[in-house]
C-alpha cells in the first residue's frame, strides 16, 4: 500500500488526485528499475487502496465545502429546462470500444456540486474528463454559459449503459447523481427506489447529513467485458470514504460494494447500505385518498433474514407521524426494500409502471456483528417524495480517527428471492372491527386485520389440515383468530381483531405453522391506535 499522507496534506483536492495517479506510475517504474522486472499491472483492489489512502488523509483535515458558484443561468434552471438537456449518445465514453458506455449529466437545477470524473486503465494510464457543453443536445432555449466559467464546472453525475434487454441496444441501467445516491435496474425493470453510499444521523434531532461522492474513477473495461469497476471518493463534514463498485449487469443485476470509512468526528448514527424509497398508499391504507389508482408506491415492504435464518416481512405504511422502528440482530444474512406486488391491476398506472419497479437485496459479506436494521417512515401527501429509508446501524460506537470496512452485494429482483423458501405475505388489509348496522359499535381503534400468505409449502397443504397461527402482540389483545384457505386453493388467510390496551403503538408478529413446522415468514406490523382518530 502506498504511504504519502503528509505530502497530500499540502495539496489541494484536485492536485491530490494528479499526485496519487502520478505516484502509481512512478511506483511501477521504480520497481522495474530496482528488480529488473516488468511493472505489476494495477487492479481494482489496488485502486481502492489508493483511494482509501487519500480518504484517510482527507479525514485528518478540516472539511472543505465543494464550490457551488454556478453561473446564474445554471443555478436558476427549472426542472423543465434541465430535463430538456441531454447527453449526445454518439459522444458516450467507450462507445464502440466496449459493451459498456457511460454518459454524463449537466450541472444545474438541484445538482450544483461538481463531480470530478477520470478514466483509469489497469496499465496505469489515467485521463481526466472535463465538462464540455458541446457534449450535450439542447432541446429548449440555448444555455449561454459565460466562457470563463466553463473550466470551473464539472459534470453532475453519470449513467451507465449496457445491452441488458436486447443485444442490439444498450439500456441505461445504473445512475449516480446527487449526494451519494445511485439507482440500478435488472432486465424488464424501471427505476424506482434508490441506494446510497451512506446515511449519517438519519431521523436524528440534530438533522441528517448527506455525504457526497466527490469523485469517480471509471476503470476502462475490455472489448468483451461483462462487468465494470467504479472507484469513488466520499466526503462530508463527519467522515470520508473510499468505495469500490463491481457492477455486473444481467438477470439479476448486482453490484458488489466495498466501503472503507474514516470518521472525522464521533457519529451518533451511522447507516450502512441505505435504501431510500416511496410509499404513498397500498392495500393497507386506512384513510380515503381521492385517486383512481388502487395503490401508489415504489416499495411495499421491508424484508430481513436474520443471522439465525428467520425471515421477517414488515409492510410499509404512510403513518400520520414520523415513525422510526428497528429490528435488533447479530450478523444479518440480508435485508432489503421490496416491490412485492407485481400485478398491474393493483396500480392501474400506465405511465409510472409501479409493477415494474425493482426490489433490492443487501447481502453482507463477512460478519457485521451486533446492531439493528432501522426503518424510517416519513408522512407524505404526494408520490413525489421519497419517504422511506432503511439501513443497518452497527452497535459499536463510531469514533473519530477510527477505520470501518464494510462489504456487501446488492442485487435487483422482482418479488421473490431464490433462497427464500418460506410462504410469504401477499397482502395486508385493515378495517374497523365492527359489524354493519351495529347499534353499539366498538371504538375505531379496534381493528380487523386480514393477512394472506402464499407460496412455499402452503401450496401443497390440504384444506382439511389445521394450520396454527402464532400471533404475538405487545400492547393489547387479539380475538376471533381464524385461518382459512381461500378459493384459489393456494392462499391462506389469517384474520383477527385487535384490541389495543393504550394509545401506544402495537407491535405484532405472526406466522403460520403446521404442528411444530414453521411454514411462513414472520409478518411484523406496527399499528398506531391514534392513526384513525
Amino acid at each position: 500500500m502506498l504511504k504519502f499522507p503528509r505530502i497530500l496534506q499540502l495539496l489541494s483536492i484536485q492536485a491530490q488526485t494528479a499526485f496519487i495517479l502520478a505516484v502509481i506510475g512512478m511506483t511501477a517504474i521504480s520497481a522495474h528499475a530496482q528488480e529488473q522486472q516488468p511493472p505489476q499491472p494495477l487492479s481494482p483492489n489496488s485502486l481502492l487502496d489508493t483511494m482509501a489512502e487519500r480518504a484517510k488523509t482527507l479525514a485528518s483535515q478540516a472539511f472543505q465545502q465543494p464550490g457551488r458558484d454556478l453561473p446564474t443561468v445554471l443555478a436558476n434552471m427549472s426542472y423543465d429546462q434541465y430535463r430538456r438537456i441531454n447527453f449526445r449518445p454518439e459522444a458516450a465514453l467507450w462507445r464502440g470500444e466496449s459493451p459498456f458506455e457511460v454518459q454524463f449529466f449537466y450541472p444545474g437545477f438541484l445538482y450544483r456540486e461538481p463531480v470530478t470524473i477520470r478514466t483509469v486503465t489497469l496499465d496505469g494510464a489515467n485521463t481526466p474528463l472535463p465538462f464540455d457543453p458541446a457534449l450535450f443536445n439542447y432541446h429548449g432555449d440555448p444555455v449561454e454559459i459565460p466562457p470563463d466559467s466553463i473550466s470551473r464546472l464539472g459534470f453532475a453525475g453519470l449513467r451507465v449503459h449496457y445491452p441488458l434487454n436486447n443485444p442490439n441496444y444498450k439500456d441505461e441501467f445504473l445512475v449516480f447523481q446527487g449526494a451519494s445516491y445511485f439507482r440500478l435496474v435488472g432486465p424488464g425493470q424501471v427505476y424506482g427506489l434508490s441506494a446510497r453510499g451512506l446515511a449519517v444521523n438519519t431521523a436524528e434531532s440534530s438533522g441528517e447529513e448527506f455525504p457526497t461522492f466527490r469523485e469517480f474513477w471509471l476503470v476502462k473495461p475490455t472489448a468483451d467485458a461483462s462487468r465494470l469497476w467504479i472507484i469513488a471518493l466520499l466526503d462530508s463534514p463527519s467522515l470520508t470514504g473510499a468505495y469500490s463498485f463491481e457492477v455486473l449487469p444481467g438477470a439479476p443485476t448486482s453490484v458488489t460494494v466495498e466501503a472503507r470509512l474514516f470518521p472525522r468526528r464521533d457519529i451518533p448514527k451511522l447507516g450502512i447500505a441505505p435504501l431510500t424509497s416511496m410509499f404513498f398508499y397500498g392495500e393497507n391504507r386506512t384513510r380515503f385518498i381521492d385517486d383512481f389508482r388502487p395503490e401508489v408506491h415504489d416499495s411495499d415492504g421491508l424484508l430481513m433474514q436474520t443471522g439465525a435464518g428467520e425471515w421477517i416481512w414488515r409492510p410499509l405504511t404512510n403513518s400520520p407521524e414520523l415513525r422510526v422502528t428497528s429490528l435488533q440482530d447479530k450478523n444479518p444474512l440480508g435485508f432489503g426494500l421490496l416491490q412485492r406486488d407485481r400485478n398491474f391491476d393493483n396500480y392501474q398506472d400506465t405511465e409510472a409502471k409501479y409493477e415494474l419497479r425493482p426490489s433490492l437485496w443487501i447481502e453482507p459479506e463477512g460478519e457485521w456483528g451486533d446492531g439493528r436494521l432501522e426503518l424510517v417512515e416519513i408522512p407524505t401527501d404526494a408520490e413525489t417524495n421519497d419517504n422511506v429509508v432503511s439501513y443497518w446501524i452497527p452497535a459499536a460506537q463510531v469514533k473519530a480517527g477510527s477505520e470501518w470496512r464494510f462489504r456487501y452485494r446488492m442485487t435487483t429482483f422482482d418479488d421473490r428471492l431464490p433462497q427464500h423458501d418460506k410462504a410469504h405475505v401477499v397482502r395486508t388489509r385493515i378495517g374497523w372491527a365492527t359489524l354493519p348496522g351495529h347499534s353499539n359499535p366498538p371504538p375505531r381503534s379496534k381493528r380487523q386485520f386480514v393477512v394472506d400468505f402464499a407460496g412455499g409449502a402452503l401450496a401443497s397443504v390440504p384444506a382439511a389440515l389445521q394450520l396454527t397461527p402464532d400471533l404475538q402482540i405487545n400492547n393489547g389483545s387479539a380475538e376471533d383468530i381464524h385461518v382459512t384457505r381461500l378459493p384459489d386453493g393456494h392462499t391462506w388467510r389469517v384474520s383477527f381483531k385487535l384490541n389495543p390496551q393504550s394509545d401506544a403503538p402495537v407491535d405484532m408478529r405472526l406466522f403460520l405453522a403446521l404442528r411444530e413446522q414453521r411454514l411462513s415468514e414472520v409478518w411484523n406490523y406496527v399499528w398506531s391506535p391514534t392513526a384513525v382518530r
